[in-house]
């Protein structure tokens, strides 16, 4: 491309571009437009710097930001696992997708506080793929520099000797394929372009083999007119976590459902995917790409089998408050209220442990699965 293309390419909106190459390529796999929707890195939805979807003022919150008893918990549980790979000198916890920072400030001021020798082993690694989330990251985390690093897991050629690779609403984030069972075939939904310029919704040929194989893989059989979500991104992401990992674990929370449930043609017949801004749903997912976050619901089912194939074991898969509870959640409810400065902050807390394991609290939408890599 000469200079003067790529200086008016850097100049077209990221809904500009994508419909320059639909243009000129023809419909594009929507694993491809969901990429860019959600990763370009100028106007992606996560790479943006005009904006921070996370908190009260963006258009999420995870658990971690609605209560420190979330990384609190895990905290614990994590220096259990220290202790369980026999207290290594050294050992690295790589956190993928740290969004906003609280995670991780939590993790490590419980360590620093509490297991001060599992805080002094500690090399606390944070994989973001947004530029402005590191620099906001680098200035939260600046009390624990000495512990900190941020690295792209893709460039991580040596495995770790000892250590765990934690995510918590990663893998619902990545980009996935659409596909439609029509006329007893397998038809791929790509994006393309009406007479008005306006994003829609194209069938095809599946671009690859792997759809048709991932969905039989799982045990999957998709009706007349149902559509569903293919997520190789998220097994191909475990694959390379397994490979960073020479001994350790492997930690994911997100929320999912086995295959049977999650493809189940009466209650899933339209698929998963949804569109999120302001907190709400936003009925025209194509609309607009990078203003708004798109996710679908996790297939535990292909995350175990691929894992398997990939030396992890796995240990656990449970709802997240079934989880937190039996990882210490009320112990460390008790621990932080007896710390607490004021009424209000102790209320805060017990308010937030409510709601992370109480029935029909957010926690019942998640699960955690824990895997575990015991050789090189």
């Amino acid at each position: 491309m000469k200079a003067s293309q790529a200086d008016e390419s850097r100049a077209l909106t990221l809904a500009a571009r994508l419909r320059a190459r639909i243009r000129r390529e023809g419909a594009i796999s929507f694993r491809d437009w969901m990429k860019a929707a959600l990763y370009d890195e100028r106007e992606g939805y996560y790479c943006r710097r005009d904006a921070q979807p996370w908190g009260r003022a963006g258009d999420y919150r995870t658990s971690p930001e609605r209560s420190p008893l979330f990384a609190a918990t895990f905290a614990g549980y994590f220096a259990q696992l220290y202790t369980e790979l026999g207290s290594p000198g050294a050992w690295t916890i790589l956190e993928a997708g740290a969004g906003a920072g609280d995670f991780a400030e939590g993790v490590l001021e419980i360590l620093s506080d509490r297991y001060p020798q599992v805080f002094k082993a500690t090399r606390y690694l944070i994989d973001e793929v947004s530029d402005a989330a590191v620099e906001r990251l680098r200035l939260r985390l600046s009390t624990y520099a000495d512990h900190v690093g941020f690295v792209r897991s893709d460039e991580i050629v040596e495995p770790f000797d000892a250590g765990l690779i934690f995510s918590n609403e990663l893998l619902d984030a990545l980009p996935v394929h659409r596909v439609v069972f029509r006329a007893g075939k397998l038809h791929e939904l790509c994006v393309g372009l009406n007479e008005a310029d306006e994003f829609i919704w194209a069938e095809r040929e599946p671009e690859s083999v792997q759809l048709a194989s991932y969905l039989e893989e799982s045990g999957v059989r998709l009706c007349e007119g149902q559509m569903a979500e293919v997520n190789l991104a998220a097994t191909e992401w475990l694959c390379r976590a397994a490979a960073m990992l020479g001994r350790g674990y492997l930690i994911s929370v997100d929320y999912g459902a086995e295959a049977a449930l999650l493809y189940d043609p009466e209650s899933r017949r339209a698929g998963t995917l949804r569109a999120f801004a302001q907190h709400r749903f936003k009925d025209n997912l194509l609309d607009e790409p990078g203003t708004h976050d798109l996710t679908t619901t996790v297939n535990w089912t292909a995350l175990q089998r691929a894992g398997a194939g990939c030396g992890l074991e796995t240990l656990s898969l449970e709802p997240q408050d079934r989880f937190l509870l039996r990882a210490g959640l009320l112990e460390q409810l008790e621990h932080l209220t007896a710390s607490t400065p004021s009424e209000a902050a102790a209320l805060a807390l017990r308010t937030g442990a409510r709601e992370l394991i109480l029935p029909g609290g957010m926690s019942q939408s998640f699960q955690v699965l824990i895997q575990q890599r015991v050789t090189t």
